[in-house]
């Protein structure tokens, strides 16, 4: 199949409608990869080259960043102890101790600060735009090494939900002041194909000139089908409180993930460690 049309194919499966791709486009061979995306849970037991972790790690500092002011960092986890001790934290993530390497992606608003005493000039953006910043700088550096890592066959999956123990996660890490963990990111080679994750329509997510969503809830009904037939939940979540529902879609799996309260203390964490919400 020629290339336009296997990306075309890739985007109906991934989106549930069409989206034309012109073969004169240029680089369509660098967003196959990209379109084709899945995570990956389970790793060969194929060892992964320090010298391919590094490299990995380059490209994704290599990535934009706000003003250059390259507020991100990523630890390399190698010490097993540390590994295990993140690894009991996740219990339901076995993943994050039997993948070949993992790295933790770290928003850093220390850097700046460090670097205006360094010059002797003042820092009065100490507020909420640091953390914010550095944040974004973390998310963008771990979507290059993603897509790095996939260039190169490996399979990754990022893992947000260490931030339900980020307290115990700098304290292992050791980070300093202003630093914090962003996500962790598993990477390997992988066992199996993983599963490709339908995405809402772009008729819902791309918009043009003024945010639309008159058509929220058929577009939420129609996607919820396409998903529960594509990709079906194996389990509902928290069953004792909802009950089980005839139809399971992402919709009312999300709804039921978030009725529960999440991080409740993160933004009295990210302030312990000398950040300004203000």
């Amino acid at each position: 199949m020629p290339l336009a049309r296997r990306i075309e194919a890739l985007l109906l499966d991934r989106f549930g409608e069409d989206v034309p791709v012109d073969p004169s486009w240029p680089g369509l061979e660098r967003v196959e990869p990209i379109i084709k995306h899945r995570v990956i849970r389970r790793y060969s037991p194929q060892p992964l080259d320090a010298g391919l972790v590094r490299l990995i790690c380059a490209c994704a500092l290599s990535a934009p960043s706000k003003s250059d002011l390259q507020q991100r960092d990523i630890v390399v986890v190698k010490d097993p102890a540390i590994r295990q001790s993140i690894g009991a934290l996740l219990p339901d993530m076995p993943w994050v101790g039997q993948a070949p390497a993992f790295l933790v992606f770290l928003a850093n608003g220390r850097r700046l600060p460090q670097i205006a005493e360094l010059r002797d000039k003042p820092f009065p953006n100490d507020h909420f735009d640091l953390v914010f910043n550095a944040a974004t700088d973390a998310a963008i550096a771990l979507a290059t090494a993603v897509t790095a890592a996939e260039a190169m066959g490996l399979g990754a999956c990022p893992i947000s939900v260490i931030r339900d123990h980020a307290a115990r996660v700098s304290d292992l890490l050791g980070l300093p002041e202003r630093v914090i963990p962003f996500a962790g990111l598993c990477l390997g080679w992988p066992a199996d194909e993983g599963r490709m994750s339908p995405r809402l329509p772009l008729r819902t997510t791309v918009h043009h000139d003024r945010f639309d969503e008159r058509n929220f809830p058929a577009a939420i009904e129609a996607y919820d089908r396409r998903r529960e037939t594509l990709a079906p939940y194996r389990a509902q979540r928290d069953t004792g409180l909802w009950g089980q529902a005839a139809d399971y879609g992402w919709s009312e799996e999300k709804a039921r993930h978030y009725a529960q309260p999440q991080r409740r203390d993160f933004g009295s964490y990210v302030r312990s460690r000398g950040f300004s919400t203000e």
